[in-house]
């Protein structure tokens, strides 16, 4: 048996900043920005510390690396989160018009990615990411169900 694939550094941290996230009391959900090879922006859910409910990881992360950068247009950068993110963060990566988003876990009642609304899927859809899947799924899903269980 082979040992596992290792997480690529990015999904190493988003799962640090959901681990963080959980501990706060938080949804376990982590998010990073990268720009040539550089994070220039990260975020963890923040709904209950800041009675926000668009304060998603992937919204935070988003709006740090705007204002890092200046610019709202997150033209050539990814996203890495640990869960496939809803319709109101897709919505968020499309304007933002990042290039990639590369998420773990899989979320078939909230995703709105390869589920649900599946936004980049609409013809209204103004710029539509390339998207890869099931990076780091199995320990972005055991965190969240792991988190979701200590809750029964």
């Amino acid at each position: 048996m082979s040992a596992p694939f290792p997480l690529p550094e990015y999904m190493r941290r988003a799962m640090e900043l959901a681990r963080a996230a959980g501990e706060a009391g938080e949804v376990p959900i982590g998010a990073l920005v990268v720009r040539n090879g550089a994070v220039i922006g990260e975020g963890q859910n923040r709904n209950r510390r800041d009675n926000d409910p668009t304060a998603h990881a992937e919204i935070v992360a988003i709006r740090t690396a705007a204002t890092a950068i200046g610019d709202f247009r997150l033209i050539d950068c990814e996203l890495w989160v640990t869960l496939e993110p809803c319709a109101m963060c897709a919505g968020a990566i499309s304007h933002a018009r990042i290039a990639r988003v590369y998420y773990g876990a899989s979320d078939p009642k909230g995703g709105g990615v390869d589920h649900g609304a599946r936004v980049f899927a609409h013809p209204q859809c103004l710029h539509r990411p390339q998207v890869y899947s099931g990076i780091g799924e199995s320990p972005a899903a055991a965190l969240l169900r792991d988190f979701f269980a200590a809750r029964r």
